[in-house]
């Protein structure tokens, strides 16, 4: 398949996260044809049942391309038009593995070796394949992410910092409140002093932000709520201690706060003829700890678009990734260094 065929395959099998196994089986039987006939060694790294990383290496693998296979809900499919492909993934990321499926083919052709695929599960909410993967390395010196940058290197992201809040209250009738105590109030007074924390800005990446995600809990219009749970992510830009105190304040006495995810934030650095962006959103990278080598963050179409119903990826960014890739993929086996 090219890679506009491809994209589309992808994107029409539903992989939200923790439902990736059909998109990784399709995957691995794309890749097992190629790898059969180019001499390269092709693996399922077990995360969970049902749930495997693809890896693919031709070679000892000094580069590796590396993307994520799950996608958020809603699940839609794919549509093309002259411009763009549409649908759930499109961009993120989707495209971006029929991208680098399409520059490892290119090297392949032209008789270089030595790099590697990479496409993990879970990275849209706990980068539960990144972990796994962390831990299992394949001796690469590179790691080339991708994420929807618009074929920009990313210079910086923000980190990502996810809480889960638990309210609990006492149940009664609405017409009695004072015989009980409502677990939605409690959330509200707590979201609400969440909200006023002050956060931090950075020079480079700019000011951190909140989200509030989801809000849950009640019974119905006329009982007093027993519980309710909220939540929240922030998009960091540095040390998170101070907001977890502040987030452990305004919870005290009123409700409890899990913290679920932390992601840091992140400075990387230029490739020598790339032009450069700085991303609010998280990635697999700090998760790979290094494991899988030095990281760079690059791919095709918007992030924001991503996440949204209008989610498409613009063809002619697809097709220039795919040179990118291969030609980020040659330098760094050819000299060792991002800059020629």
């Amino acid at each position: 398949m090219n890679p506009f065929e491809l994209t589309r395959a992808l994107v029409d099998i539903e992989s939200t996260t923790n439902h990736e196994k059909n998109v990784g089986d399709f995957l691995f039987a794309q890749l097992s044809s190629l790898a059969s006939r180019t001499s390269g060694t092709l693996e399922r790294m077990a995360v969970e049942p049902n749930r495997d990383n693809i890896v693919a290496c031709w070679g000892e693998p000094v580069v590796t391309l590396s993307t994520h296979m799950d996608t958020v809900p809603p699940f839609f499919p794919s549509l093309e038009d002259t411009e763009f492909i549409w649908g759930r993934g499109s961009c993120d990321a989707k495209g971006i593995i029929a991208a680098m499926i399409a520059a490892a083919e290119e090297l392949l052709d032209s008789g270089v070796r030595n790099f590697g695929l990479l496409f993990v599960v879970g990275e849209e909410r706990n980068s539960a394949g990144a972990k796994v993967a962390a831990a299992n390395p394949r001796g690469a010196r590179f790691l080339i992410n991708g994420e929807p940058t618009e074929n920009l290197l990313a210079l910086g992201s923000k980190g990502a910092l996810r809480f889960e809040i638990n309210a609990h209250g006492k149940l009664a009738h609405s017409a009695y409140p004072e015989l009980g105590h409502s677990a939605i109030h409690s959330m509200l007074d707590v979201l609400r002093a969440i909200r006023m924390i002050p956060l931090p800005e950075d020079g480079l990446l700019g000011p951190s932000t909140l989200n509030i995600g989801t809000i849950s809990g009640g019974r119905a219009p006329n009982v007093v709520a027993d519980h309710a749970q909220a939540e929240i992510m922030f998009r960091t830009v540095g040390d998170p201690a101070e907001t977890r105190a502040a987030v452990q304040a305004a919870v005290a006495g009123r409700a409890e706060a899990r913290e679920v995810l932390h992601t840091p934030a992140l400075r990387l650095t230029a490739f020598d003829g790339l032009p450069t962006t700085v991303v609010a959103f998280a990635t697999d990278i700090p998760t790979f700890e290094g494991a899988w080598g030095r990281p760079f963050l690059i791919g095709p179409g918007s992030i924001h678009l991503a996440h949204t119903s209008e989610e498409r990826i613009p063809k002619k960014q697809l097709s220039e990734a795919v040179e990118i890739y291969a030609r980020m993929a040659r330098q760094l086996l050819a000299t060792g260094e991002a800059a020629a």
